[in-house]
């Protein structure tokens, strides 16, 4: 799903809450989280997940090209855990479609 069928699903949801105010919600949300994420903070949402950052070590890699070891600096990753209900949405729907 992409960020604006989210948008039209949502502001077809509530019908209340116009195309605008539904885009407008739905930016502020993944700026708010992406703005916590950059200065370190985990953001959890409640029953959906947590955004966090994993710190990977510098490491030595192989450019796939020449196949040579190139030194890879140590970086900061994003990782999304899934909240308990979510996971049991996930678990509950694939043993519905198997």
């Amino acid at each position: 799903m992409t960020k604006s069928t989210l948008i039209d699903r949502i502001s077809q949801k509530i019908k209340y809450l116009g195309h605008k105010d539904t885009e407008l919600a739905v930016k502020t949300l993944l700026e708010q989280i992406i703005s916590s994420l950059e200065v370190g903070e985990r953001t959890e949402i409640r029953g959906f997940g947590s955004f966090s950052l994993h710190y990977r070590k510098p490491r030595i890699g192989r450019n796939p090209k020449t196949g040579e070891p190139v030194s890879l600096p140590g970086k900061n990753s994003t990782h999304f855990k899934p909240g308990k209900i979510l996971r049991q949405k996930i678990n509950n729907s694939r043993d519905n479609i198997s």
